[in-house]
């Protein structure tokens, strides 16, 4: 009676939001239930169920996988997204994109090939994991 149930802790993780500021450096892969904004650097793959913010001064040196993603900063690996991708003016991508959804605003750079619609998201989002980080 007093205790939360499942839907509720599921619920609860995915609305936590993680956030990895500007001068921080992180060296392996990153991997979420909820949110996460990366305004610093990381070098390996992020994963979160939910939705990747890459603000003006993060950098991906990796994959990215996730449900819904915005790009301010630099990714330089394949981004792979369940739902919708933005690239705003200052997203700067090198890799492949898998996505349904995609904006793009006026100025981003994208270096890649892209693939749209229902039939590249065959796996669930949690039965997926990101390809090898390229070189």
């Amino acid at each position: 009676m007093f205790g939360k149930n499942k839907v509720e802790e599921t619920n609860a993780a995915l609305r936590v939001m993680n956030q990895f500021g500007q001068g921080t450096i992180i060296t392996g892969d990153v991997s979420t239930e909820g949110d996460v904004r990366i305004d610093g650097r990381v070098t390996g793959n992020v994963t979160s169920k939910s939705k990747v913010v890459i603000g003006t001064t993060g950098v991906i040196e990796g994959n990215i996988l996730c449900q819904n993603g915005y790009i301010d900063g630099r990714v330089n690996g394949n981004i792979e997204v369940s739902e919708l991708l933005i690239l705003s003016a200052t997203a700067n991508i090198t890799g492949d994109l898998k996505l349904q959804k995609f904006v793009v605003q006026e100025g981003a750079k994208f270096n890649g090939k892209c693939s749209m619609g229902s039939a590249v998201m065959a796996k669930p989002l949690e039965q997926r994991a990101p390809e090898a980080t390229q070189q």
